[in-house]
């Protein structure tokens, strides 16, 4: 579950579904399955979190920040929705749980993974990124 702030200050807790072509869709308990255009969201973030806290919160909220604010960076993003290595990570449960726990150490055992991080897309939005 994630929890998203809209620009003009709406919060929605749900599950991102998919993101195609600018457009988020989000199931969520109260309001069903919504669609939000992307320039509508100001953050995405953990459920019941209230922001970035701390120095790694802070430094995750600046990541975030220069990757939607960069188009290319969100060119290279969209471009991996249809990614077959990226969906069979995404419907892995052990490995969700593993990014969702933030466990490090078992994603980077995972060679599903791994192999995932070593795509040229993911890549060029690392390099991109780094800048």
């Amino acid at each position: 579950m994630r929890r998203i702030e809209l620009t003009d200050g709406t919060v929605i807790t749900g599950e991102i579904v998919s993101l195609s072509n600018g457009v988020y869709t989000v199931k969520s308990a109260s309001l069903g399955t919504i669609q939000i255009q992307e320039s509508k969201i100001l953050t995405i973030g953990a459920k019941g979190s209230l922001g970035s806290s701390g120095t790694a919160g802070d430094q995750v909220k600046s990541l975030q920040e220069k990757m939607i604010g960069d188009s290319e960076v969100m060119s290279l993003i969209q471009a991996l929705q249809n990614d077959k290595d990226l969906q069979e990570i995404l419907r892995d449960p052990e490995i969700m749980k593993a990014v969702q726990a933030g466990d490090i150490s078992a994603l980077a055992a995972n060679p599903k993974f791994m192999k995932l991080l070593n795509k040229q897309t993911i890549q060029q939005i690392k390099n991109k990124v780094s800048q």
